[in-house]
């Protein structure tokens, strides 16, 4: 498929190709209709070939073009694939516009130090698995890295101790190289029901852009578990616009993760009757 955009990137091919899909013709009559001499035509006409576009008959002393249009309904087929894709995906390219906005109207307000202290937000979700299945993938690192990181983001490390003053670590780098960390502590860990902790996002030199404190609640829901997961933003440093911009997205992302890992874990954890 390269070598055909390639050869129909040029408006002088692409105009002969609209002109040989109304009817076969000569080289003469290509080159006057494009406005182009006769040995440029052949040249063009020759690319064309190359791309399995057009095909050449020779006809006594003429030489006549005929369009081919296999490679061009291979390509229409690739691009209609592709449309789809993008079309089914929209949602993607919908985050990054309302992030990109968030991130202009962070900056626009963060205008000095504390600018957002005391901000809340909160999300909920239903999980299909019992309560300890949902702590096990919060408190478990090997199953927490599955899930708590933006798409195309890789953990590269994370922990959420959970007992009081346990650690708590994010680490993550982006599909460029770039690393970001959060560190804290664990306040509350009631199994199954309650995780409480803090968490610093660090800024590039490691100083806090601001610091959010967590709670996470697990209730006994029909066919599953209601999470509930609230934080409360502390110490906003000016520089701390972009990573609060992407909270809300971020934990959405996340969140939804989280309830795809839950729905796949293949060993729920199960209550024992009463005796």
């Amino acid at each position: 498929m390269d070598p055909l955009l390639a050869a129909l990137a040029d408006p002088a091919r692409w105009r002969m190709i609209e002109l040989l899909a109304l009817r076969p013709r000569a080289v003469g009559e290509l080159a006057e209709l494009l406005g182009l001499r006769q040995p440029q035509t052949t040249k063009h006409l020759q690319t064309l070939a190359r791309a399995g576009v057009v095909s050449v008959h020779p006809l006594g002393q003429r030489r006549v073009y005929a369009l081919e249009t296999s490679p061009l309904r291979a390509a229409a087929n690739r691009l209609a694939n592709l449309l789809q894709q993008a079309d089914a995906h929209a949602d993607e390219r919908e985050v990054l516009d309302r992030y990109r906005a968030a991130i202009s109207a962070e900056r626009a307000a963060a205008d000095s130090p504390g600018w957002a202290d005391g901000r809340s937000f909160a999300f909920e979700r239903h999980l299909a698995a019992p309560r300890e299945t949902v702590w096990r993938h919060w408190t478990d690192a090997a199953l927490l890295a599955t899930w708590w990181a933006p798409p195309s983001f890789e953990v590269v490390e994370s922990t959420i101790a959970p007992h009081p003053e346990g650690a708590v670590v994010l680490a993550y780098r982006d599909p460029d190289g770039a690393h970001y960390r959060s560190d804290g502590r664990v306040r509350v860990a009631e199994a199954p029901e309650r995780l409480e902790f803090d968490l610093s996002v660090r800024d590039s030199e490691g100083g806090v852009a601001f610091t959010a404190h967590y709670a996470v609640s697990l209730d006994e829901a029909p066919r599953g578990t209601r999470l509930v997961a609230e934080l409360h933003l502390d110490a906003t440093a000016v520089a701390s616009a972009p990573f609060i911009a992407g909270i809300e997205t971020g934990w959405n992302q996340v969140l939804d993760n989280l309830v795809a890992r839950v729905a796949a874990d293949p060993r729920p954890d199960r209550k024992e009757p009463l005796s």
